[in-house]
């Protein structure tokens, strides 16, 4: 197969030093990137029928992208339809059967592009002569008119089978026609001739190729850059091997990893029991003692819990007197009221009571002073209405 080539040689130079008629050659544009539409030199035979001259060779320049004589004249022209012809079966195809008496050209190109495919990628190469001479291609041509009456001339490039050099790349290349003598048989050989020892695959070893930049796939893509050899990258780490190689001295190292970190853990632990014990007043216990053998540590009073030296000073609080009034009062503060130093026991004897002051009993403790009373109450003589207000001071003995 072949789809896009590079021409950008002058006329002089398709025609081979020859003088020749060119028809049409104001619409050849040279390009790195010819693809199926363009406009391309083509070298056919001329028999002279329209303009009484001899028969010979013209340099006409057509279109790639052959459009049948028997297309409709209403029909918009396909020229990637037919860009190229298998040429093992050009006898058998009514397109180009009836071409192959009169109707065969030659096209010269400097090199073309093919594809090798490797996966959803495609990588370009071109093809080129060593010596950088042009390639001549074996090809068909036909004519075809429009509505308008517009003459449309076209081409198509015939194909063989890949030659053992680039089986590697594409299973089809163009019909190279490598010397002289097989270009003028193809062009000007009778129509009963044999042609089918021009059409099979070029098995000479002056033919190069060399990757270029995928950028030419875009026809758009016109530069000198498309014929620049490029460096392609290796891709030995995608290797499904190598992956699983990888994988597995990752999880080989993992394990060693978590090995090492156990082992440290055990040391760690093991350092941890056979550190020097040092208690709370500077003494030093030996190591490897046994955890059963170990004593609870006794803290300093400064640093027991506030919880249980409170419940110590409470153990050790005395203990009050039988009928003592356990709510203490500050000093200063009974000292100055005489009316808290003093109980009021009302009696009422008939119509008339009587008032009797109490001897209080003073028992100091620290900063507190506590105060008692006799557990036996006084009785006075007789019994009057203020029975109820004694038994209330009682109740509320305030201090």
């Amino acid at each position: 197969m072949c789809g896009r080539c590079r021409c950008t040689l002058r006329p002089h130079d398709v025609s081979r030093g020859r003088t020749l008629r060119h028809i049409n050659m104001d619409r050849y544009r040279p390009s790195y990137n010819v693809s199926p539409g363009f406009n391309v030199p083509v070298v056919r035979r001329d028999d002279g029928k329209d303009k009484g001259e001899e028969e010979g060779v013209v340099l006409h320049c057509m279109k790639w992208g052959l459009v049948p004589s028997f297309t409709k004249k209403t029909d918009k022209p396909d020229h990637y339809k037919m860009f190229n012809s298998r040429s093992e079966t050009i006898r058998e195809k009514a397109s180009f059967r009836r071409l192959i008496p009169n109707s065969r050209c030659l096209v010269s190109v400097e090199g073309f592009y093919e594809w090798k495919k490797d996966g959803s990628k495609k990588q370009p190469y071109y093809i080129h002569f060593k010596d950088g001479k042009p390639l001549v291609f074996a090809a068909l041509y036909d004519s075809w008119k429009n509505a308008e009456g517009e003459v449309l001339y076209t081409f198509t490039i015939l194909t063989t089978s890949s030659s053992s050099s680039l089986q590697w790349l594409h299973d089809r290349m163009p019909v190279i026609l490598g010397n002289k003598e097989s270009s003028d048989m193809w062009l000007n050989g009778r129509p009963t001739s044999n042609f089918d020892t021009l059409l099979k695959p070029y098995e000479e070893a002056d033919l190069m190729w060399y990757p270029v930049t995928p950028a030419m796939g875009k026809p758009s893509f016109d530069s000198p850059e498309c014929i620049n050899e490029i460096q392609l990258k290796c891709d030995e780490s995608k290797s499904i091997s190598h992956f699983f190689m990888k994988k597995g001295a990752k999880g080989e190292k993992e394990h060693n990893n978590e090995d090492k970190r156990g082992h440290m853990k055990n040391d760690e632990s093991r350092s941890l029991k056979e550190e020097k014990e040092v208690d709370i007043y500077g003494t030093q216990s030996t190591s490897n003692t046994n955890e059963l053998d170990i004593k609870p540590k006794v803290l300093p009073p400064w640093e027991e819990p506030v919880d249980s030296r409170l419940k110590q000073e409470v153990d050790d609080f005395p203990q009050f007197p039988a009928g003592m009034d356990q709510h203490p009062t500050k000093t200063d503060h009974t000292a100055s009221s005489p009316e808290r130093k003093k109980i009021k026991v009302a009696n009422n004897v008939g119509t008339s009571g009587s008032t009797k002051e109490l001897p209080e009993e003073k028992h100091e403790l620290g900063a507190f002073v506590y105060t008692t009373k006799p557990t036996t109450p006084v009785k006075m003589k007789g019994k009057g209405a203020n029975d109820s207000q004694q038994k209330l001071f009682a109740y509320f003995k305030k201090n």
